[in-house]
């Protein structure tokens, strides 16, 4: 017991320092403190990075910072309407940003993709700021806040970001790769499955923040319409289990109008070898990506088990996912959970899918890295399938190993035995998601900041 209290202290000091600060007050936290590597981007305050920090700092009563943070970024959100392609698009949330000067002469600067690494711009941002939002406010009833005029408009341009007209005939959102966590090339351009989850929550939180006023009535009636079929197009298209497994081994191809079975023409072929076996009979999982002729099989960690904390997931696919997990624990989980995506992309696929990338061969980084900052997200996914003990024989594989080896950033292997070959120590959100994890399991009452209920009416006309 000493030995954990131990080291729950030290975690608790680690993010500590991390807290950064702007006119005194504290805004976030920087992504990484690894004082043997170059900061490049990792002395800034990443949104999607910030979010475990948030979830733990709200768990123990200190929301200032968090209330802060979702001030400072709203603020930094893109509000004009551009035609310079170069420009953030209205309603984008920077994906990092960092503090400047000193004092009196301090001042914010974001980054919305154009300093990052293949200039991508962060379609996540915006979904873990509502995310977070909702989270606040359950925690602290400080519904004025999220009622705020300023806070209302910038729902509504996020939602208008996502819901207006586009070259597209799916409800789920068409992204560019490298849009998400996995921001790098790794085949995910398209509809990933990452996006639509996030997006997914991001729908439900804005039906219980937005106040139905306004322009506001108009928002909320598209949200209720694009969610039906949003879900419905998840859950039939995206699941994979034996049953669909046997259907897809079965289609026909070039299949015209309203009665294909083959509704994106996707052969057989494309079927991979290592999925047979996978699967049992109780299992499943939603396929990462889905599009004209392409179903993306690997299973990938943040969407799947975010799917199940938000309720995406029915909780018949939840219990299939998570005995999926149960039984490919060594798989998924090994020797740090959790998994990024499985397989690993090698060969042939390895250069022509992530460009040769160096950093991404496989089972390294985002190509089967193992992640610990998934810790949190799996213990919340077990917590809400009642399989708590999941959660613990994870968290105590992670606590046997993360403080010895200084908070590291992602793990190497198909197992994850080995400490990222360019992991940052003292990574922030490995920090956070391991102290999040403890404190779910001691108090699983807050997995209300971060779930939802599964909805009432799931009906949608097929499309």
């Amino acid at each position: 017991m000493l030995v954990a209290d131990a080291l729950i202290e030290a975690a608790h000091t680690a993010l500590t320092d991390a807290i950064i600060y702007y006119q005194n007050q504290p805004v976030g936290t920087i992504a990484a403190r690894d004082p043997a590597a170059e900061a490049l981007n990792y002395d800034q305050c990443f949104v999607r990075d910030f979010v475990p920090s948030a979830l733990f700092f709200l768990m123990q009563g200190q929301a200032d910072i968090v209330r802060n943070f979702l001030i400072v970024s709203l603020e930094l959100q893109s509000r004009e309407r551009r035609l310079d392609c170069f420009q953030p698009g209205q309603g984008l949330h920077p994906a990092s940003f960092k503090v400047v000067g000193e004092q009196e002469t301090e001042y914010l600067v974001a980054d919305f993709g154009e300093q990052a690494i293949a200039r991508v711009a962060p379609v996540d941002s915006c979904f873990w700021w509502l995310i977070l939002l909702r989270a606040y406010v359950k925690a602290t009833e400080d519904w004025a806040l999220a009622h705020r005029a300023d806070f209302q408009m910038g729902i509504q341009l996020i939602l208008q970001l996502c819901l207006e007209a586009r070259f597209d005939l799916f409800p789920t959102l068409l992204v560019p790769d490298g849009s998400c966590m996995i921001d790098r090339r790794m085949g995910l351009s398209g509809h990933p499955l990452e996006i639509q989850t996030l997006f997914y929550a991001a729908l439900r939180t804005a039906q219980e923040l937005l106040l139905p006023e306004g322009t506001g009535v108009t928002y909320l009636q598209a949200v209720t319409t694009r969610l039906s079929h949003l879900t419905y197009h998840l859950r039939q298209y995206y699941w994979m289990d034996l049953q669909r497994l046997n259907e897809i081994y079965r289609y026909k191809g070039e299949q015209f109008g309203d009665g294909a079975m083959n509704r994106f023409n996707v052969y057989p072929d494309t079927i991979p070898a290592w999925l047979v076996d996978w699967l049992t009979d109780h299992s499943g999982y939603f396929v990462g990506n889905l599009g004209p002729g392409q179903i993306d099989f690997r299973f990938f960690g943040l969407g799947n088990l975010m799917a199940v904390v938000v309720s995406l997931a029915t909780a018949q696919q939840s219990q299939a996912i998570t005995h999926l997990i149960e039984q490919q624990w060594q798989d998924l989980v090994g020797s740090m959970p959790f998994k990024i995506c499985f397989p690993a992309l090698a060969g042939q696929d390895w250069r022509t899918i992530t460009g040769c990338d160096p950093k991404n061969i496989p089972w390294s980084y985002h190509n089967g890295g193992n992640w610990p900052v998934l810790l949190w997200f799996l213990t919340a996914a077990t917590l809400k399938t009642g399989r708590a003990d999941l959660a613990a024989k994870a968290l105590d594989i992670a606590e046997k190993r993360l403080s010895i080896d200084q908070w590291a950033e992602y793990y190497d292997g198909r197992h994850g035995k080995l400490i990222g070959k360019e992991a940052r120590k003292y990574q922030t959100w490995t920090i956070a998601a391991f102290l999040v994890s403890k404190t779910l399991l001691a108090n699983p009452h807050h997995l209300s900041l971060i779930s939802f209920e599964q909805e009432l009416d799931t009906n949608s006309c097929v499309l």
